[in-house]
This record gives C-alpha cells, sequence and structure tokens, in this order.
C-alpha cells in the first residue's frame, strides 16, 4: 500500500521535471525560429546591417617660418652671466601661440650648433640652448639644408642634427651618413608627411660642389641636399627622386622646403617660378615653403599634377629672427617675417586634397634695451598688436604698424 502511494507521488514529479526540461530546450528554438520569422518576413532575406558611417576628411593645419639666425648681438644679448648659461625663450613668447597651435610647425635654422665658441656672420654656431627654445616654442622640424649648414664644417654638420633630433625635432635637408634617406618623415593626425629639402649651390658647372662660395669635400657634400642653377634640369630631376622615394616610404603629403633666390629682393626671380611651376606640377610637391632672401615674397597658389589642384608656394617667409635690419643693414624689410599657413583637408581613402587655403600671420623683430641689455621679440602683427607689452616698452608701435601695412600689401593680406 505504501509503495504504491510513493509510485503515485513520483511518476507526476518526474512528468513535471521533464515538462519543465523540455522547455528549457524548446524555449530558444522557439525565440530563435521566432527572430527568424520577423526578419525574414517570408522571403528568405535577414535584417540588413547598418550602413557604415562616411569617411570624414582630416583637417591640418601647417605653418612654417623661415631663417632664424643668430648673429653676434644675440648671442650676447641671451647670455646670462650669473648662471654662465644662454636663453633664448623669451625670443618666441609672443609668437608661442600660433606655433604650438598647428599641427605640424617647420622653420629653417639658418646656422649650426657647431659647439662653443659661438659666433655670428660669416661663420654661425649658435649655443645649444636655441635648440632647447624652438622645442619651446612648439616647433615639430627644423629645416637643415641652406647655405650656412656647413659654416663649422663636417662635425658641425652632424653635431648639429645631433642638437636638434636630441632636443625631439625632426630635421630634413641634411644627413648623418650617404646611406640615410634625403627625406624626412613625421605622423601628423595618423596622415604621414614627407618633408623634402634642398638648398642652392654657389658657383661651377661640374660636379664640385660649392656652398656660399666654399668648395665642399666630397664626404661632406655626400650629406647635403643641394641643387645647382647650371644643372637645373638633372638636378630637379635628383629632387623628384627624392620626393618619390619618400611617397614610397609611406609620405602621404608631401612638403618640399627650397633655400633660393636673390638676397633682399622682394620679387621671385624666373628660378624661383620655374622650380616652383615643376615641382608642383611635374615633381608632385603638395606644399612649397621657402627662404634665403631675408626679405618677404608673395605667397601664391599655382597648378599641380591634376587640372583642379593647387600647390600653395611661399616664394619667400622671410627672417623670422635676426640682427639684420635698418640700424644694421639699412633695410626695414629684413625685420619683417610671417608665420605661412596652409589649411587643408586630406581624405586618407583617396589620398586627395580636398580642401585648401594658405594665408599668414605677419612678424616683426623689436630689439630695444632693458637694463643696458638688448632685448629681442619677435612681434605677432596681429589685432593685439596696439598692447604688445614688448611695443609698450619699446616705444616702437609705430614701427611695427609700418610693418604690418608693408607685409598686407605685399601678400594681398585684407584685414
Amino acid at each position: 500500500m505504501t509503495d504504491s502511494i510513493n509510485r503515485k507521488k513520483v511518476i507526476p514529479i518526474l512528468l513535471l521535471t521533464l515538462l519543465v526540461a523540455g522547455s528549457i530546450f524548446a524555449l530558444p528554438l522557439f525565440l530563435h525560429q521566432g527572430q527568424n520569422t520577423l526578419g525574414e518576413s517570408g522571403n528568405g532575406a535577414e535584417m540588413p546591417a547598418p550602413p557604415p558611417k562616411p569617411e570624414v576628411p582630416v583637417s591640418l593645419e601647417i605653418v612654417c617660418v623661415g631663417d632664424i639666425m643668430v648673429h653676434e648681438p644675440q648671442i650676447l644679448s641671451q647670455y646670462d652671466s650669473s648662471t654662465g648659461t644662454y636663453d633664448y625663450t623669451n625670443n618666441f613668447q609672443y609668437v608661442k601661440p600660433y606655433i604650438e597651435k598647428a599641427d605640424l610647425a617647420l622653420g629653417n635654422f639658418e646656422g649650426t650648433f657647431g659647439g662653443a665658441p659661438y659666433k655670428g656672420y660669416p661663420a654661425f654656431s649658435a649655443p645649444d640652448e636655441l635648440a632647447t627654445a624652438l622645442k619651446g616654442a612648439g616647433f615639430d622640424v627644423m629645416i637643415t639644408a641652406n647655405n650656412h649648414i656647413t659654416d663649422r664644417g663636417h662635425d658641425g654638420v652632424l653635431r648639429t642634427l645631433n642638437v636638434l633630433e636630441g632636443k625631439g625635432l625632426v630635421t630634413a635637408g641634411s644627413r648623418r651618413d650617404p646611406s640615410d634617406p634625403r627625406y624626412a618623415l613625421t605622423t601628423v593626425k595618423d596622415i604621414t608627411v614627407g618633408i623634402v629639402a634642398y638648398t642652392y649651390e654657389t658657383s661651377g658647372s661640374g660636379p664640385e660642389i660649392y656652398i656660399n662660395g666654399s668648395f665642399i669635400p666630397e664626404r661632406t657634400a655626400a650629406l647635403l641636399n643641394s641643387f645647382s642653377y647650371n644643372r637645373l634640369e638633372g638636378d630637379m630631376a635628383k629632387i623628384g627622386e627624392t620626393m618619390a622615394a619618400a611617397r614610397e616610404a609611406g609620405a602621404e603629403l608631401v612638403i618640399l622646403y627650397l633655400h633660393w633666390g636673390e638676397e633682399y629682393q622682394r620679387t621671385p626671380n624666373q628660378w624661383q617660378r620655374q622650380i616652383a611651376e615643376k615641382a608642383a606640377a611635374e615633381l608632385g610637391a603638395d606644399i612649397i615653403f621657402a627662404s634665403h632672401p631675408h626679405v618677404l615674397q608673395e605667397m601664391s597658389l599655382i597648378p599641380g599634377r591634376n587640372p583642379e589642384q593647387k600647390v600653395p608656394v611661399f616664394y619667400s617667409m622671410g627672417n623670422f629672427i635676426s640682427n639684420q635690419r635698418q640700424e644694421t643693414l639699412q633695410n626695414r624689410f629684413t625685420e619683417q617675417g610671417m608665420i605661412a599657413r596652409v589649411n587643408l583637408e586630406f581624405m586618407k581613402s583617396t589620398g586627395a586634397i580636398t580642401s585648401l587655403g594658405i594665408d599668414a600671420t605677419p612678424t616683426w623683430v623689436d630689439r630695444y634695451k632693458r637694463n643696458g641689455k638688448t632685448v629681442y621679440e619677435i612681434i605677432p602683427l596681429d589685432d593685439q598688436l596696439e598692447t604688445n607689452p614688448a611695443l609698450m616698452e619699446s616705444g616702437h608701435l609705430e614701427r611695427a604698424r609700418q610693418a604690418r601695412e608693408e607685409i598686407h600689401e605685399l601678400l594681398g593680406i585684407t584685414q
């Protein structure tokens, strides 16, 4: 009797257990089937995947400045006798916001870090602290292709690279070894930018290289990027090969810097225009920055490789800082410079520049006395000009105003 009762109790429990277990296995199948039914809508097609987000072009602001030079008075002015050290930070304090704001900032270092004794013209060697100030001002790249890079010989070329790169600056225009690339690469917002820099040679039509009128030994010449007006066709082909090599190495944009032109001439000569046109239309430069005349020249957009493409050309960015000025050369235009600016949008998937604009912030070098010591400051000639502390102290506001008017007229700046 007891066994019969127990069996009666067990059977319903087993049935209930089987029912629950069956539900657990059947429910996902039922739900899955239900999803397919809803998704297929009776025609066998799955729910469409969401559309991919459209590609957004990368915006880049690229700036470049002209000749950064240290003459003898600038060495004395930045020396602190109490510590026995140099400090060039104040030179750049008013232009620093423009430099560090850019995605990529370049400048031409015209001279060497050849070590002591420090000298100005004609054989430049600046204190290493200048490199610290350049990095602190926001620069990313220093150009070393110019007519003063060999002022301290072979060792000076190498030491200049060591000092600049030791401060975290990329260099372009010279190299440590003939086997090294003649271009530099840097990455900005996931875009690889190639920088190719060349300086003009002086004298001679043969294979020998002269820089600034001095013969350059073969072992040093092999470290320099240079071209000759007398071998222009062949040397332009070499520049094109360097630009092509940069692209093969991954450069998506190529900036070409050229040290060229005639000193103190405010208009580009025929060679500058000819070289720029060929570099843009045939060699594929995306941007051309240039200096050497020590005064400003025009900026413009010229045809590129494709009919719809334009290439910015800044024929001479003038002096960014130096001791060249009205008081020393009777030439006020050597006090004037610019922060050349290119704003572009780049479509990474196609490698195309989809929008492009150029402008410039005019600059002027103020030089004045403070406590018996000479002070050098680069003044941006912007809407803060009237209240700039250096100009208030120096009393040179009128000179700065005149410089701004002359630069605006030359560059076609209307604001």
